[in-house]
């Protein structure tokens, strides 16, 4: 029985995806420090024989390292992704997302562990000039603090998988949704909906075109890439790189258009201005993705439908809003 290292498995994804493994009769080990994670995302899988739980800090790298003892590989969720806020606390990213990533490979090391998918972001490309964006674009100047800690991540996994026979597989994430969904556009729009439906404050001028990918289908992709080995050896080299995403996007007007449609409301929409909300909010963001399409793999939810799913696991649990 493989065992599975997860780490965030409290988390939006990574609890998805503990579901998922347990359910194909696998293994997992959770890790995670519950600064964002949520003991009701784990109700079920508590239940569960083949699962166990850790609580604890990535920048505890002893106790990570006991922790991953006995698995098989490991699947690094665990992050700060407050991308909006990360001027305001820059040792933040540096930490969770950089330092965090170094422990789990050191750790890895450690067990001989070999196999590690890792959740990186589209926001590596900054502001893109090749659009849909392929795993192979020129990277230009990073614009957000998570974008680049993220981006240092990816290099030193893919030393440690040249330097120590890592197998790795990268995914560079568009903005997920779905069931478990605890931040991003669609909860803080709710959560201002909830508080008035009568107005809601857009940051930016509502024109900002994004793309985004329903949670089942990230899930999806990452287990495809798992299972499949003979996917490592297609490419020269130890690492390999997927952009997931679908082949659409979307204007953030369309998103509070689905939103509003789902909720029964019609709000006063204020903008802040401009073409971005904050510092390092890429105005564009769509990702090229036939390199994950050609291991089989296509996304089945569209963007509205991911959206209005989420708006309704958010209705269906407002317990989420008091815990974060």
């Amino acid at each position: 029985m493989t065992t599975t290292f997860i780490t965030g498995a409290a988390g939006f994804i990574g609890s998805n995806l503990t579901d998922r493994l347990l359910g194909r009769g696998e293994a997992v080990v959770g890790y995670d420090n519950f600064s964002t994670g949520q003991e009701n995302f784990l109700v079920t899988a508590k239940l569960h024989e083949n699962f166990r739980l850790i609580r604890g800090d990535l920048l505890d790298e002893k106790a990570l390292t006991e922790a991953m003892a006995g698995c098989q590989r490991v699947v690094h969720l665990a992050a700060n992704a407050d991308v909006r806020f990360g001027l305001q606390h820059p040792r933040r990213d540096l930490e969770q997302n950089t330092i965090g990533t170094f422990n789990v490979l050191e750790a890895m090391r450690t067990h001989g562990i070999r196999d590690l998918a890792f959740s990186s972001t589209g926001s590596v490309y900054g502001e893109a000039t090749v659009i849909p964006t392929p795993e192979d674009a020129p990277m230009p100047v990073q614009t957000s603090l998570y974008g680049a800690s993220k981006l240092a991540g990816e290099g030193m996994i893919s030393a440690y998988a040249e330097g120590y026979g890592l197998r790795a597989r990268i995914f560079r994430f568009v903005s997920i949704l779905g069931p478990r969904y605890s931040h991003g556009h669609v909860f803080d729009f709710y959560q201002q909906l909830r508080r008035d439906p009568k107005k809601l404050r857009v940051l930016g001028d509502g024109t900002q075109r994004k793309s985004y990918l329903a949670v089942d289908d990230c899930l999806d992709a990452i287990l495809l890439c798992l299972d499949r080995e003979e996917a490592l050896a297609e490419n020269k080299g130890f690492t390999h790189i997927y952009n997931l995403g679908t082949n659409e996007y979307c204007q953030v007007n369309d998103s509070i258009r689905w939103i509003c449609g789902a909720l029964g409301v019609e709000p006063e929409i204020h903008y802040t201005g401009g073409d971005r909300g904050w510092v390092g909010d890429n105005p564009f963001i769509f990702l090229g993705t036939k390199k994950i399409r050609s291991l089989g793999w296509e996304p089945h939810s569209t963007i509205r439908a991911g959206v209005e799913a989420t708006v309704a696991w958010l209705q269906a649990n407002p317990w989420i809003f008091s815990q974060r």
